[in-house]
């Protein structure tokens, strides 16, 4: 058995409960993990309330929330390659069995080998903010000495996106609340405090981590428009990013981060007893840099 934070139902903070499960049994897909660490992310509670049902919305309760996680391999389905129990990795779960848990099971094709070195708590983060950002850029294919602008620089993905895109030789600016700005200007951005007004320039491309009418506020401002989290970016002739969730992907940013190129800005780490604290200040939208859930 294993302690793992979940929903019986769609609903905000209050649906959310503790319980027990049995550790889940890999399909020939999958591997079972024992969780070190857990990312946090906007995604988790927009599963909870049932915003997204494409993704989970036909699957059974209890569900799990969390969507990254990095732990130890304690076995593998038939079909997996390239994993050995024992392994240290990092992947995505699968949707439902979430990763705010003891044990939970990740998709094998979506799950990576992890260096020694690598501390657990970074190795939580790669699949969802670091891999988006590494999306996004090879996406926008931008060359040296090209100007980007990041709507909303202070999250998870966007500080990845300022680290990668400076190592890539990108010209970086970025909009945040006054609060982000020490943040934003660590990584080498040009900060916009949209607090203090409208952003104006002309950039090669807009990356938008916000969504809504922020969104729409600096949409006309690049030659190129990608968002990571709102769909409706192509109805303004924009591209929502295309996310590739492989392992040459997790190994990539892996490695960048073993080489010391990108910092995920861990701000809080919280044990599994205090995940609900977590999710809660990044659905609030106040958090800065990256969450995790050490277990």
């Amino acid at each position: 058995m294993s302690t793992a934070l979940g929903y019986r139902a769609f609903g905000t903070a209050e649906v959310q409960e503790f319980f027990d499960r049995p550790d889940p049994m890999p399909g020939p897909a999958e591997v079972l993990v024992r969780v070190a660490a857990a990312g946090v992310n906007p995604l988790d509670h927009l599963l909870r309330s049932g915003n997204v049902p494409d993704l989970n919305g036909d699957l059974p309760f209890p569900q799990v929330i969390g969507m990254e996680a990095a732990g130890t391999v304690l076995k593998t389905g038939k079909d997996v390659t390239g994993l050995e129990v024992g392994d240290r990795v990092t992947g995505f779960a699968l949707t439902g069995a979430g990763t705010y848990a003891e044990t939970t099971l990740l998709l094998g094709e979506s799950t990576a080998r992890i260096p020694d070195s690598l501390p657990w708590t970074w190795a939580a983060t790669i699949p969802v903010a670091g891999t988006t950002a590494l999306d996004v850029l090879d996406q926008l294919d931008l060359p040296e000495g090209a100007s980007l602008l990041i709507n909303g620089i202070g999250g998870g993905v966007g500080i990845a996106l300022a680290q990668l895109a400076k190592n890539r030789g990108l010209a970086v600016t970025g909009t945040g609340s006054t609060a982000k700005r020490e943040l934003a200007t660590k990584y080498g951005a040009v900060f916009v405090d949209y607090t203090a007004g409208s952003v104006v320039g002309q950039f090669d491309a807009v990356v938008d981590t916000v969504g809504g009418e922020s969104l729409r506020a600096v949409a006309p401002l690049g030659k190129k428009l990608i968002a990571v989290g709102d769909p409706s970016v192509t109805e303004l002739g924009g591209e929502f990013v295309r996310r590739r969730l492989d392992r040459a992907g997790l190994e990539r940013v892996a490695e960048l981060m073993a080489e010391g190129r990108l910092d995920p800005h861990i701000t809080g780490t919280y044990p599994l007893t205090r995940a609900q604290e977590a999710l809660a200040l990044v659905e609030s939208r106040h958090a800065s840099g990256k969450l995790v859930i050490s277990i």
